[in-house]
């Protein structure tokens, strides 16, 4: 009899204790609301780094690791028709020079000198014809026959001038459209040594000596030695209250424990649509001492922060709009900011409410 009052005894103590609520009541604290985003860190200016022209790696001039200035080359790239093509327009270049072409300018310049001294002697011929004719001294025909001479002359002179002025201007066109195709030849030759665009530190080198490697071929990832910054995923419900400069809280599985600080500084306007996000750049308000690209992250963007504010835990609502009082009496509240752990209570409860945890 005894052992079933103990039993009893037991039964009715867990009854009453499983039955307890947990109970708590609003108090005044500081208050945070944030936006979750996860990202990872990158250098600032990386880029991959592409040939603009095909071809085979002939050397590779940089290691992973190095720094490197804009302007360094860090690839040259074979190719035997790029390297004919210069040499071929070298030699047109040269063959075109027109100082070389002096002899046919003097020959049609000596040609001139000929026309030039026929015609004036044929001048001098018509002039005492025509003076002899005016004295009825020879025949008709001998006077038409100088002013024929002279015409002719006058024609052959300005032949001349005009031979020697086309060759001239061809002979100056070529010069100048040999010398042009050779600089063409070699600003493509150029393309041939891919050059760093900005300084930084190689990050990556995804090509060998030896490989083909075409336009859509990335060879290297170059970026930043000592500035990073934060590439952050934002989802699109939360976007439109993501801002420039507002804070960044960040954490790091490189640094345990540890929280930094950011502040946003890019938005892209267009949004992944597989993944649904939008990318979001924040720049560090101060630096971690030593950081690498790609290092995984996870941010807290603060939207707004209110001190004093009169807060419950979260998990003390029902439907987002009532509590629980001590009575059991359902009570509508009013809330304002949220995070993950507590809510801010605008309206309807005060600091000596006391407040029942639901039950799920």
């Amino acid at each position: 009899m005894r052992s079933i009052f103990c039993i009893s005894c037991v039964f009715l103590f867990f009854f009453s204790c499983k039955k307890e609520a947990e109970k708590t009541k609003p108090i005044l604290e500081n208050i945070t609301e944030s936006v979750y985003a996860s990202g990872v860190i990158k250098s600032k200016n990386q880029y991959q780094v592409y040939a603009t022209v095909n071809g085979l790696i002939q050397k590779v001039l940089v290691s992973e690791g190095d720094v490197v200035k804009k302007g360094d080359p860090l690839f040259l790239i074979k190719n035997e028709t790029s390297k004919l093509n210069t040499e071929n327009a070298k030699l047109a270049a040269q063959f075109a020079d027109i100082s070389t072409k002096t002899d046919q300018l003097n020959e049609l310049k000596g040609n001139i000198e000929v026309a030039k001294k026929k015609k004036q002697n044929d001048s001098i011929l018509l002039v005492r014809q025509r003076a002899l004719w005016a004295q009825q001294i020879g025949a008709r025909i001998e006077l038409e026959q100088k002013e024929l001479a002279y015409s002719n002359s006058v024609s052959a002179y300005e032949a001349a001038i005009f031979r020697y002025n086309n060759l001239k201007k061809q002979l100056d066109f070529a010069d100048v459209q040999a010398k042009k195709n050779l600089a063409i030849s070699k600003s493509q030759e150029q393309d041939y040594t891919v050059k760093s665009q900005t300084d930084g530190r190689i990050y990556s080198i995804s090509k060998k000596e030896g490989e083909i490697v075409g336009l859509q071929s990335p060879l290297a990832i170059v970026g930043s030695a000592n500035d990073y910054l934060i590439e952050l995923q934002v989802d699109e419900y939360d976007i439109v209250r993501i801002k420039p400069s507002q804070q960044v809280l960040l954490n790091l599985d490189s640094y345990r424990n540890q929280v930094f600080e950011a502040a946003i500084s890019k938005i892209d306007p267009i949004m992944n649509e597989r993944s649904r996000t939008f990318t979001v750049e924040a720049n560090f308000t101060k630096q971690p001492p030593t950081l690498y690209p790609n290092l995984s992250s996870e941010g807290n963007i603060v939207i707004k922060t209110k001190q004093n504010a009169l807060t419950i835990p979260r998990n003390y609502l029902l439907n987002d709009t009532l509590v629980l009082l001590e009575n059991q009496e359902k009570r509508k509240i009013e809330t304002g900011l949220k995070d993950y752990q507590k809510v801010e209570i605008l309206k309807g409860l005060t600091a000596n409410d006391v407040i029942l945890k639901p039950t799920k």
